[in-house]
């Protein structure tokens, strides 16, 4: 059992709502973090508890933020635990909240999960976020709840305006730069794990990808133009 499924199943503070599985996906990519001066900040306080499971897991070096829309939860604010109050929807809110916290290891949204928020989150604050951070975002099944602006495959979700960003991962090996361009989602990003209602994004500094050969061939190499299809063992 993990530690963060250890401390809901027992938890001694405030009330806590998650989907059970969730919990293997936050030890994957936050474990790095514990025991770290972390700076950690949640869209979402809910009725509080998500802040102390997260002091509790990263330890007493971290920094936990929450920001959600309802002036009560105020009332959270401990020990380095810091609330702001704003509409994660309002992009002049998110711009003073990066100005208010300058630093961002991992960030998490669990807010609203309309469509409009999630997109407009991710749009300023993905690269506020450290070059080494993480960003998640959770209840991604609201893309296909018509109650929060989704729908399967309907333009417009926070999945579909994801599956774009997969392309700009891959933007490095594009032969069309005048549509398709490395941006600073591609220079910024490292890998995009989709688990089910969860995206987290990887970031880390990156460069064009190269390759190589080494060892000695075993045979004459066939030559290879690009736009035809390789031999099995050929380029690529």
């Amino acid at each position: 059992m993990s530690n963060l499924r250890n401390y809901f199943d027992n938890n001694p503070g405030r009330l806590l709502w998650k989907w059970h599985h969730y919990f293997e996906i936050y030890e994957r990519h936050f474990a790095r973090f514990r025991n770290t001066e972390v700076h950690v900040m949640e869209i979402g306080v809910f009725h509080g508890g998500s802040m102390q499971m997260w002091k509790e897991y990263f330890g007493p070096r971290a920094h936990i933020y929450g920001v959600d829309i309802d002036p009560q939860v105020r009332q959270f604010e401990e020990d380095r635990v810091q609330i702001f109050i704003g509409d994660q929807a309002n992009r002049d809110f998110l711009r003073q909240l990066k100005q208010a916290v300058p630093r961002i290891d991992v960030f998490i949204d669990d807010g609203g999960h309309t469509m409009k928020q999630q997109i407009v989150t991710f749009q300023e604050m993905f690269l506020h976020i450290d070059p080494d951070g993480v960003y998640l975002i959770e209840d991604l099944h609201t893309s296909y709840w018509k109650q929060f602006g989704g729908g399967f495959r309907k333009p417009g979700t926070f999945i579909e305006f994801s599956k774009l960003l997969i392309d700009q991962l891959h933007a490095w090996h594009s032969e069309g730069p005048e549509t398709f361009r490395v941006d600073r989602f591609t220079r910024s990003a490292h890998s995009m794990h989709y688990y089910d209602s969860v995206l987290v994004v990887e970031k880390r500094r990156m460069q064009k990808p190269v390759d190589s050969q080494t060892g000695k061939a075993q045979f004459p190499l066939q030559p290879w133009k690009k736009g035809e299809p390789a031999s099995k063992d050929g380029p690529h």
